[in-house]
């Protein structure tokens, strides 16, 4: 692997040549100005405003109930706050499946309204109508394979998707064309670990992985989960770097005693 490169801006193409380069891609999620900017100055390659801002910000039990106006709100707010990274926002359900032209319409709200720098949509053969139609008006797309959360409906669980031999080949099959469609990057979601690797050693663009093992070019997570503010979710995949649930109800519980108490203010906090 070379050297990593500094860089100022992250684009499509920088993402291209660290693949090229075999430097690992290190992407979080994130929905408002303030996180947006510690993220971005930790020097982060991509942010995603994801459409799991209807669990962690809305207390949504599905990705499903967010909006596309919703979604330009919370990407707005981030791209107040960035600098360098990528950042790339979800098409909310309903705004591209089974319509070519409402998915471009919506792709062109988001990048307008929020002057985000890509969209991301979940799905392969069955929404490529739609994927051609967006990167015809020259919108950067990333693709999302394995587990789509959008579809959970049609699967009826959160388990590991492309087990078997089918569904495996599909997937494949998917993201293939996707990379020749020209999307940028696929994320590729809760599936074996050895599909991943074969899938990004067979596709030229980057693969993005969240359970999906360690042969993928980058790696994701949810910010709320890997920050541990977020204690409702455990999967396999998911690796807490810090505890802030605790910590800010610590901090909460504290100043609730201080204010009972008449410890806060004190002579040197008031004017």
């Amino acid at each position: 692997m070379k050297a990593p490169k500094e860089v100022t801006k992250v684009t499509t193409h920088v993402l291209q040549e660290m693949k090229l380069r075999q430097e690992k891609i290190s992407m979080l999620t994130a929905y408002d100005y303030s996180m947006a900017r510690i993220v971005d100055r930790s020097g982060i390659d991509v942010i995603l405003v994801g459409d799991s801002a209807a669990n962690v910000m809305a207390g949504h039990k599905t990705t499903l109930p967010i909006t596309l106006n919703e979604m330009i709100y919370h990407a707005s707010s981030v791209m107040r706050a960035v600098q360098r990274a990528l950042v790339v926002v979800d098409m909310p359900f309903g705004t591209y499946q089974g319509n070519s032209l409402e998915a471009l319409l919506s792709a062109i709200r988001i990048m307008k309204e929020s002057n985000a720098n890509a969209v991301k949509i979940e799905g392969g053969q069955e929404i490529m109508e739609s994927v051609d139609r967006i990167l015809s008006a020259g919108i950067p797309v990333m693709g999302h394979l394995g587990l789509t959360p959008q579809s959970i409906n049609k699967f009826g669980t959160y388990v590991v998707r492309a087990t078997q031999e089918e569904e495996a080949q599909k997937l494949v099959e998917d993201a293939h064309k996707l990379a020749e469609a020209g999307c940028f990057a696929i994320v590729l979601e809760k599936i074996p670990a050895v599909l991943a690797e074969k899938v990004s050693r067979e596709i030229p663009i980057p693969t993005i992985g969240i359970g999906a093992g360690s042969g993928v070019d980058g790696q994701v997570l949810v910010l709320h989960d890997m920050l541990g503010i977020n204690q409702d979710f455990s999967p396999r995949f998911l690796r807490r770097y810090n505890n802030l649930y605790n910590e800010i109800k610590g901090s909460v519980e504290s100043y609730i005693s201080d204010v009972k108490n008449q410890k806060f203010p004190n002579k040197d906090e008031q004017y």
